[in-house]
């Protein structure tokens, strides 16, 4: 990381007039650069580091793992298919198109889908080997801040938290950064050559005039006719550093994230065609648009990416590269002049982020919120900035410094106490590192809280909206207890100048009221939540906070529970630790009180233990015990998040629905013959013996194949399962195919992973055994099984044994993998649909493997 007010250590200096000479070769074959902006806001909740269940990306868990198994990893593994849909091979994008990944996304990604995060990183690797040392990925400001907007401070903390966090996970520093929105103006300019930043990316609207370098009259260009063909060179306000930038091909661009050239390779080749130029030397085409369109925004264009950077433009002659290694052999000749304030997606320089500038609006709402919504996040900033100087000079030597640096404890927690000891000024006591601690995390909220998404959209109780004011909520609480001092109603009543369009909520003030601080955890409800998960053996999921068990003890009353505990709860971002003691006690239902208090001795907690105990004979008595000990506050169900309610809600049901499974079961078993008899006459079924059947068959199937699942060497399931779709089809019973579906799926990849890494013909051979017989069990079943993830663990472990099993199955030699054998595995192939014809031609004829 540079030090503040540093350049460019590989950008000298430039004077205006100087022209610099071209250090590599010139070539009139087309350069095509396909620049993916990936990126999604952070999702997490700041107290529980977690994203909770978000329903409207059903049918997963949250938009990020949507997001993931439409674009993330079909990129990462795209098909280039035949004629007949077979896969021919599998592509990674990121290694042949230039990218950013917002580094908080990539977080997730490290945490969620390693496979996916490591071909990301090695696409860069790779691509640099292909680039002479110039890889794919380009940094971006951290969390998607408008830069423009942001406070001087603000801007440099977020260039330097971006590369920081580029160098951490792909090993080296970045030329180029990726611009939230492509918003720029003067100062953002000097403040990434002041950071080493060498290249970015604008839209061509943002470009005021040009010149060519060494001349004095200026070509406006105002109306967005610059030509995107060349790179051009901007200089700083003093002259004393410059950014090169690139300005992507708009129609191209605009046709790629609005039109249908995306879903057509040949369709996107003829379109670049038409931006070359005949008469250039220098052929650049270069487009950017979200990478969420290949996939995502339009299903299967990874597709068309893959064929056409793997064999259709390499068949036209065109090199398919990135911005840094294009520059490195063509850098500008031309000067550029950027309008004062600007950004791609707003035709009011950076309204949409600040004032109700009409982009973005829907029919009959306004957006008269983004101003003071804006304004009173600035004054937090600006309070929270005054608080963390004035507290943390006492503890760091620079504490500004010691924020931009406080990236590297964010990339890893492991790093906390070094960084502590490089920039305390003295030696810090325990409760000095929690303080410390506290006021860099209230200002890591502090840059979320500017987090872009905020403001794009209509209205601010959007998801986008609310969770940025949960930033700011999390950073005022942090600094409450840092300071003592509350900044949460002067904040309200700024935010209570926010206009909602939907009268619910009224304004700013209400939206948070009813949408962020309910969902504020603190230390007391977080143990209430383990007490009352504790009850269903679950442990609620965060990284947020580690919560270690010391006691506990459970007594049933009657039809009650009363649980009485002891647990140590510690933040590993703040160091902060609590020792609390807590009383749950579950009358039955949805009917739960729970009481936490900090741990009194463990004479005071036998006490406790012993009160409640004594109490227990009389369940009123009880109540008041609990409420008295451990009150005012308690706790009930609505202490848990929704995504734990919805567990507790299956616990508690769990009882009746096995009664009532049971009273199917035996009125099916009752009535098998009338069923089969009704089913023999033609008649319609009694839908009442119809469900009876319909549920226990599918309760069988379900139970049947978790337990092949985990006994995958037994055959008597399949038998069974077999005898189920038999059933299901006499009895015309529809069986819940999605859930089956699920658990079949698990089976199969764990059997591919195991088929790819057999070390030998015999182990090999009952792997292909068991595959081909849950692939025909999948069919019986008529289950909808994905085949991508099988498809990519065959083909990595076909292409890593591939001339071993080849040369097995020709040679006559001990341990050999039987022809017959790899004949089988290939079969296996076809069956995913995967185009393995010509390594079928290389066996020997069926004939010549026998004897």
């Amino acid at each position: 990381m540079l030090p503040s007010g540093s350049k460019n250590p590989a950008q000298p200096a430039a004077q205006s007039g100087q022209e610099v000479e071209s250090p590599g070769p010139r070539t009139t074959a087309p350069y095509v650069v396909l620049h993916g902006h990936f990126y999604q806001p952070p999702r997490e909740d700041p107290w529980l580091n977690r994203i909770e269940r978000q329903p409207s990306a059903h049918p997963f868990h949250d938009w990020n793992e949507r997001i993931l198994a439409e674009c993330y990893r079909p990129n990462a593994f795209a098909r280039i298919l035949d004629e007949q849909g077979q896969v021919v091979r599998i592509v990674n994008n990121y290694e042949f198109m230039s990218f950013n990944f917002g580094p908080t996304l990539l977080a997730w990604l490290e945490e969620h889908d390693v496979e996916v995060y490591q071909r990301i990183l090695a696409a860069d690797r790779l691509s640099a080997e292909r680039l002479e040392g110039k890889g794919n990925a380009i940094a971006q400001v951290y969390n998607h801040v408008i830069l423009p907007l942001a406070s001087e401070r603000d801007k440099y903390t977020q260039i330097r938290w971006g590369i920081a966090d580029f160098q951490h996970r792909f090993g080296r520093f970045p030329e180029g950064m990726w611009l939230a929105e492509t918003a720029i103006d003067a100062a953002t300019v000097k403040a990434l050559v002041d950071c080493g930043i060498r290249f970015v990316i604008l839209a061509p609207s943002q470009a005021q005039r040009i010149r060519p370098l060494g001349q004095t009259e200026w070509i406006d260009v105002s109306q967005g006719q610059i030509d995107p063909s060349r790179p051009y060179r901007c200089f700083t306000p003093d002259r004393g550093g410059y950014l090169d930038v690139f300005f992507f091909d708009g129609p191209i661009s605009r046709d790629l994230g609005f039109g249908d050239i995306a879903y057509s390779t040949q369709a996107l080749a003829e379109r670049l065609q038409l931006a070359i130029r005949p008469d250039r030397e220098v052929q650049l085409i270069n487009c950017a648009t979200d990478g969420e369109t290949f996939g995502h925004h339009k299903r299967g264009t990874e597709r068309t990416l893959a064929y056409a950077f793997c064999e259709e433009f390499p068949r036209r002659g065109w090199q398919v590269g990135n911005y840094a290694h294009f520059l490195s052999h063509h850098p500008p000749t031309w000067e550029v002049q950027l309008k004062p304030v600007t950004a791609w997606s707003c035709a009011h320089g950076v309204g949409r982020w600040s004032r109700d500038c009409g982009c973005g609006a829907v029919p009959g709402w306004h957006q008269r919120w983004r101003q003071p919504l804006r304004e009173a996040l600035n004054w937090l900033r600006d309070q929270l900035a005054e608080i963390y100087e004035t507290e943390a000079k006492a503890y760091l030597r620079d504490p500004w410094l010691a924020r931009d640096r406080y990236i590297e404890v964010i990339l890893d927690r492991e790093r906390r106490e070094a960084f502590l000891q490089e920039h305390q000024s003295h030696r810090l006591t325990a409760e000095d590192r929690v303080q410390v601690l506290r006021l860099l995390e209230m200002q890591r909220y502090s840059q979320l809280m500017f987090t872009s998404c905020g403001w794009f959209f209509e209205e601010l109780a959007r998801p986008e909206g609310v969770q940025i004011l949960r930033y700011a909520a999390r950073a005022i609480e942090l600094a409450a207890a840092a300071t003592k001092v509350d900044l949460e109603e002067e904040f309200l009543l700024r935010l209570s100048k926010a206009p909602s369009n939907l009268e619910l909520y009224k304004d700013g003030r209400g939206v948070y009221q009813a949408l962020v601080r309910p969902r504020r955890v603190s230390p007391q409800r977080l143990v209430a939540q383990h007490a009352m998960l504790s009850l269903v053996n679950g442990v609620p999921r965060s990284s947020g906070y580690v919560l270690e068990p010391v006691d506990q003890e459970r007594l049933a009353i009657g039809g009650s529970t009363l649980l009485v505990g002891r647990v140590k709860l510690s933040f590993p971002t703040t160091s902060e630790e609590h020792d609390l003691t807590y009383a749950l006690l579950h009358l039955g239902g949805w009917d739960f009180q729970c009481g936490v208090k900090p741990f009194p001795g463990q004479r005071g907690y036998e006490q406790l233990k012993a009160s409640l105990l004594s109490s227990s004979r009389s369940r009123i008595q009880l109540v008041l015990t609990l409420q008295e000990l451990l009150g005012p506050e308690t706790f009930d169900l609505n202490a848990l998040t929704e995504e734990d309610r919805q567990q507790m809600l299956r616990w508690l049901t769990q009882d009746t629905l096995e009664r009532l499974a049971q009273l199917y079961r035996q009125t099916y078993l009752e009535n098998y013959g009338v069923l089969m008899a009704f089913r023999a006459d033609g008649l319609p079924i009694p839908e009442e013996l119809l469900a009876a059947a319909q549920i226990t068959l599918n309760q069988r199937l379900l139970s049947s194949l978790r337990a092949m699942e985990i006994e995958e060497g037994k055959r008597d399931h399949l038998l069974e399962l077999r005898a189920i779709a038999r059933e299901a089809e006499q009895l015309g019973c529809q069986l819940r195919q999605e859930e089956a579906a699920r658990v079949l799926d698990r089976l199969l990849q764990r059997g591919m992973w195991q088929l790819a890494q057999a070390a030998d013909s015999e182990t090999l051979s009952e792997q292909l055994h068991n595959l081909e017989e849950w692939l025909q069990l999948a069919a019986d079943l008529g289950l909808p099984i994905r085949l991508d993830r099988l498809q990519e663990l065959y083909l990595l472990g076909l292409e890593r044994r591939r001339s071993e099993l080849l040369r097995s199955s020709l040679e006559r030699a001990p341990g050999r993998i039987p022809a017959e054998t790899l004949r089988r595995l290939l079969q296996l192939g076809q069956q995913l649909r995967i185009n393995v014809g010509a390594w079928l031609q290389q066996l020997p004829p069926p004939a010549a493997t026998e004897g």
